[in-house]
């Protein structure tokens, strides 16, 4: 456990770097040539402005890209020298850019390692020899005291179905507790589906069946209600794996198949028949279902089988955002004329006032594959 605080300054908006902190090397790594893995404090001068978002080196990739907290962007200033505070007391890793609080990861790998500052690799020759100017680096081990992070800042908790102190402060509830059915049940009965569904290992998990919606243990919803909110969700797809997470579900609508409600699409893209479905890719992962494509990078969309990270928010303004992985991919006003425009051209037009309810449940589809779900957890926005 540390505390370490250092002034940095980049040369050129062309550079990155980062500081390594409980970070390992592998010998053997890079075909020989050794490798540096373990978390980083990003440093990015660019006009993508993460300074201060985690990364995992050589490993996870990115654990909090500075999307999840855009507010905390402009803290770094170019062409001169940055405060930048890094706090890793047991299982937290926060950063703070010139005071401003920046990223929270919550993670059980690595409990000790070294402290490093990069030389990252270059792109292009114009990168070349660009310096990255390092000061006044101290750090202290005894008698650490967590400093007060800002209120309303996204943690980023990979510890399964767990809530931080900080979180229950800041508003957030578990919707699945990683044991038991409490708080849902069926879309179709008052009850919990008795198949198609089972909740094992910290997993609450759709059962394959015939790839049919809701044709095995069915849709399941939130015991309650929901308007605006911050909701975040694990999700892992098997091989050619369909099913999603609804909101603003009424269930007033009475369908045999799968309730109807704005969908966040889960969806394994490469396999999929749906992905090449709709009108220009808004049945893919992640996407507004039917409604609107979600805008993906490849590298932040993990594989099969890997967990993925889905986050929606619906602002007490009606202003809707997609994330998948701490990437913003879609944004939306619901009841807008642009989102009536695009519901009066899909398979949502039957439905009087589409997507437009003042609340409704939170829904898990069953569409027959295997699909598991972890550490949801919600916010409601006032």
């Amino acid at each position: 456990d540390f505390i370490l605080e250092l002034d940095v300054k980049t040369e050129s908006t062309l550079t990155n770097s980062g500081i390594q902190v409980r970070s390992h090397y592998d010998p053997v790594g890079h075909e020989g040539k050794g490798k540096v893995y373990g978390k980083q404090c990003e440093i990015d001068p660019s006009d993508r402005k993460w300074t201060g978002g985690i990364y995992d080196e050589g490993r996870r990739d990115w654990l909090y890209p500075l999307e999840l907290h855009a507010q905390a962007k402009d803290a770094w200033k170019n062409g001169q020298f940055n405060h930048i505070k890094v706090e890793c007391i047991g299982n937290s890793m926060k950063t703070w850019i010139n005071g401003v609080a920046a990223a929270y990861v919550v993670d059980t790998l690595d409990a000790q390692g070294f402290i490093g500052l990069q030389v990252h690799a270059i792109d292009n020759e114009a990168q070349a020899g660009k310096k990255i100017f390092f000061k006044n680096i101290r750090i202290k081990t005894t008698g650490l005291q967590p400093q007060a992070f800002a209120k309303g800042v996204y943690v980023a908790n990979l510890q399964s179905n767990s809530l931080t102190p900080y979180e229950k402060g800041d508003g957030w509830k578990l919707l699945f507790d990683g044991k038991s059915n409490a708080g849902w049940h069926s879309a179709s009965s008052s009850t919990f589906p008795t198949k198609g569904w089972k909740i094992e290992g910290g997993k609450l998990s759709v059962i394959g069946a015939t790839g049919g919606e809701a044709t095995n243990g069915g849709d399941i919803v939130t015991d309650k209600l929901y308007g605006a909110f911050d909701l975040s969700f694990e999700f892992r797809m098997s091989k050619g794996a369909n099913s999603g997470v609804k909101y603003f579900v009424t269930l007033d609508e009475k369908t045999k198949g799968s309730a109807i409600g704005l969908e966040y699409q889960v969806l394994d893209d490469a396999v999929h028949p749906d992905a090449k479905l709709g009108r220009d890719g808004d049945r893919t992962l992640a996407s507004l279902y039917d409604l609107i494509t979600a805008k993906k990078q490849p590298r932040f969309v993990h594989p099969i089988g890997d967990w993925n990270t889905g986050r929606i928010i619906v602002y007490p303004n009606n202003h809707v955002e997609h994330y998948l992985n701490g990437i913003k991919v879609l944004e939306y006003e619901r009841g807008s004329k642009e989102f009536r425009d695009l519901v009066a051209i899909s398979k949502y037009k039957i439905w009087k006032d589409f997507g437009e309810a003042k609340e409704g449940h939170i829904l898990l589809q069953d569409h027959g594959f295997d699909v598991d779900f972890r550490s949801l957890k919600i916010k409601e926005l006032k």
